[in-house]
């Protein structure tokens, strides 16, 4: 045991000899770690994250918080900033670890999930990672989950529904950081396979311009069919708003970086974004859950809920289930192994894209829609669907 640890039992036991008479009952307290983007570009992005966190903590807490074998305990939210840098939170990771004894440690990118990776199962802390790059679970990394399904398995659903549509001609336009590189890496080669071309390529910096008509120009002038565009959905909405402006009518592959209904508020409205495939907005969704969850960020926020905020809501509650089933807050490998269990006992109105499994090396797997925009509604589609459809 810590002396951290054993600090903070003799201070729960002394609150609680001491509140007896008065039916006090005083709940010890497990830290979780956070590190993420919370200043700079992607500081909205690092806040949504947390926030999903912060919105399941302040549920579980005042439901009396867990109950793990007989003990109460309180959850803790341990947050800090590593400006999207992989080195800085490879250094908040051993920080949160060494003096905030987290067993678990949430990370909303590859590059600071991969930068734990090499430390994590050696220091004993289970990685909750909000990335949808496959190679994160790839590695063998025995104490890692990947929230979000693979960005992989939309690629070759949104090369069918907008191939059969629109044509076979491709212009690459996304966005040139790392992301959007794995996914051109992915998109590309599935795109020809299935027997398209790819007529012109000119990725753009979506982070350093609000002006993009002269690359969407270069695009255009090869004649394509269909755009693969995403980065920021701000951005990525602009892309798609030029691109009208300049005559363009075919359709649109949006990577899952970017939401379909944020990009239309800034392309210019749904008839904008006619013909683009995208990941399903939350509002949007057929999982019971979503409904829910929708409802509840409605009461604090002004805002549109976004898929990071839910998924990480759930990794929170699911995490809390797992260390209930384990009967450990300490055992970052026992909270693993429960997590199957955790998954089958974890109620729909915590789970708002009904996760059902989880793999053996730490997939969460679902049954992800794709939502396609059609005479200006989003009309969805299961995966499973469309693959029963070939």
């Amino acid at each position: 045991m810590t002396f951290t640890k054993t600090i903070r039992r003799v201070a729960a036991a002394t609150a609680l000899a001491m509140g007896l008479a008065g039916g006090a009952h005083a709940a010890e307290t497990v830290n979780i770690g956070f590190t993420g983007p919370l200043s700079g570009g992607a500081a909205l992005y690092g806040e949504n994250t947390l926030e999903g966190l912060r919105m399941a903590v302040e549920e579980i807490n005042a439901d009396g918080g867990i109950d793990v074998d007989g003990t109460q305990y309180e959850i803790n939210i341990e947050s800090l900033d590593d400006m999207y840098s992989p080195s800085r939170a490879a250094v908040n990771g051993k920080r949160l670890v060494q003096q905030s004894n987290t067993p678990v440690v949430f990370t909303p990118h590859s590059g600071g999930t991969f930068a734990l990776q090499a430390f994590n199962e050696r220091d004993g802390f289970l990685i909750m990672s909000y990335t949808s790059i496959p190679s994160v679970t790839e590695k063998g990394n025995e104490l890692t989950v990947k929230i979000p399904p693979n960005f992989t398995d939309y690629v070759e659903p949104f090369t069918k529904i907008t191939m059969e549509r629109f044509g076979k001609k491709l212009g690459v336009a996304n966005a040139t950081h790392d992301y959007a590189k794995y996914w051109t890496k992915a998109f590309v080669p599935a795109w020809e396979e299935a027997g398209g071309e790819v007529v012109a390529s000119n990725p753009m910096d979506y982070n350093k311009s609000a002006d993009f008509y002269t690359g969407v120009s270069k695009v255009l002038s090869a004649d394509p069919d269909v755009l693969f565009v995403g980065g920021a959905s701000e951005p990525t909405g602009l892309v798609i708003r030029q691109a009208r402006e300049l005559g363009f009518e075919g359709g649109f592959v949006i990577m899952d970086q970017a939401k379909i209904d944020e990009v239309a508020e800034v392309a210019g409205g749904m008839d904008a974004v006619e013909g683009a495939v995208g990941v399903t907005p939350l509002a949007h969704s057929d999982n019971p859950g979503a409904a829910d969850f929708v409802e509840k960020y409605k009461q604090g926020h002004d805002n549109v809920a976004t898929s990071e905020t839910a998924y990480n809501y759930f990794a929170m509650h699911l995490v809390a289930r797992a260390m209930e089933q384990a009967g450990t807050v300490d055992d970052p490998a026992a909270i693993r192994k429960a997590i199957p269990e955790a998954l089958a006992d974890i109620p729909a109105e915590y789970n708002p894209y009904d996760v059902q499994e989880i793999s053996d090396d730490g997939d969460l797997i679902i049954d992800a829609e794709v939502a396609e925009v059609v005479d200006g509604e989003i009309e969805l589609r299961r995966i499973s669907d469309l693959q029963d459809d070939d």
